[in-house]
């Protein structure tokens, strides 16, 4: 923001005048930067240096060596765990983590429940506090399982051997083919 602009006309020149507009301009600036960071810290989404208070707020262990995104995903999921554990509580709980659709399967009779990730190829990478999640919400005496979805061989029948070579096994199973 340059103050100048909004003085008028006889002050431009004016030594004085223009030193103490630039010294106004990047204080007002600071401020205004100091603003935005605050606001920033007050929502989940875009908080950085809160998100250890978010996490003491949700009863989550504070681990400052997982990416700030990481965090936030566990905090979002541990939001929307508060309450009865649904299917479609814990639906939507896996797809944070897994960031594809998730399937929820319920065996009553044995006393526990299936996460089929559908939407996404292979094992998500956040399994690990998918897991700390789903331990914290469930109710104590349900066990679960987990369902992974790969690529089978009729979905790779419809290429050459030749451009199949192209690609490891790990990619066919699961990974970007181009």
């Amino acid at each position: 923001m340059d103050l100048m602009e909004l003085l008028p006309n006889y002050y431009r020149g004016n030594v004085t005048m223009e030193k103490l507009q630039s010294i106004l301009s990047k204080k007002i600036q600071a401020l205004a930067n100091d603003l935005n960071e605050t606001i920033d810290q007050c929502f989940i989404n875009t908080a950085t240096t809160l998100l250890s208070r978010y996490e003491k707020i949700y009863g989550l262990q504070v681990d400052v060596s997982k990416s700030h995104e990481f965090r936030r995903e566990r905090i979002r999921a541990k939001i929307r765990g508060v309450g009865t554990v649904t299917k479609e509580m814990l639906k939507a709980v896996a797809r944070s983590y897994s960031n594809g659709e998730v399937e929820v399967i319920e065996d009553s009779a044995n006393y526990r429940f299936i996460i089929k990730f559908v939407g996404t190829l292979g094992i998500p990478a956040n399994m690990a506090d998918l897991i700390l999640t789903i331990e914290e919400i469930k109710p104590a005496h349900l066990a679960y399982t987990f369902e992974y979805t790969y690529r089978t061989y009729g979905e790779l029948a419809v290429y050459t051997h030749e451009q199949l070579s192209a690609y490891t096994h790990a990619v066919l199973r699961e990974g970007e083919m181009n």
